[in-house]
């Protein structure tokens, strides 16, 4: 059979067809961990505007941070990646980004990832002129108190260029166990079940 399907409209491709493509496309996905690890190495290239540290060393501090707290492969690869779609996405590089971790770890974890933006507003939006208890809206959210400790512990705190942050090599084993699991298995993801951010979850 031909690499390459007949159709130029996919309303007209066969079955055949369709089954080749999920069959070319398996390496493709295989290689998803590599992807975002190379984004982290590019992260690594560019210093967060007007901060002492770069992309990349904001997303292990936090990472090491988690990882130091006792926090599980979820809530590490998720500090890890909680900025991963800077890069395309400023202005909603939150979203962006728990798109990316979202068909592979647990359903808090993304939701955290995904909000953490306006949660970081406490810190700042005051200087200027903006409301920095925006995060309320979602005060009666059974992620809230996540997303809040989230923020406080391994977010706001980790832009220091003096904190003993863990290399990429060392979070690499964790990323590629993340990215190798069955996308949107809900196993993993658990719908509805809030996490612990430190200490085993059951």
């Amino acid at each position: 059979m031909s690499q390459t399907v007949s159709f130029t409209a996919m309303k007209d491709g066969t079955r055949a067809e369709y089954e080749l493509l999920a069959r070319l496309e398996k390496p493709f996905l295989a290689m998803t961990a590599d992807r975002v690890l190379d984004e982290l190495r590019r992260a690594g290239e560019v210093t967060l505007e007007g901060y002492k540290i770069s992309r990349l060393t904001h997303g292990l501090q936090s990472a090491t941070r988690a990882m130091r707290d006792g926090a599980d492969i979820d809530w590490i690869v998720g500090a890890l990646l909680h900025d991963i779609g800077d890069g395309l996405a400023p202005q909603n590089h939150d979203r962006m980004s728990a798109e990316v971790i979202r068909p592979f770890l647990r359903w808090d974890v993304a939701w955290v990832v995904e909000h953490h933006g306006i949660f970081q507003m406490l810190y700042y939006a005051h200087h200027y002129g903006w409301d920095r208890n925006a995060r309320d809206q979602f005060r009666d959210h059974p992620c809230f108190d996540s997303c809040a400790a989230f923020c406080e512990r391994w977010d706001q705190s980790s832009f220091d260029p003096d904190y003993p942050t863990e290399p990429l090599d060392h979070f690499v084993p964790l990323v590629r166990a993340v990215f190798g699991r069955k996308a949107y298995d809900p196993a993993v993801q658990r719908e509805g079940f809030v996490s612990m951010l430190s200490g085993p979850n059951p």
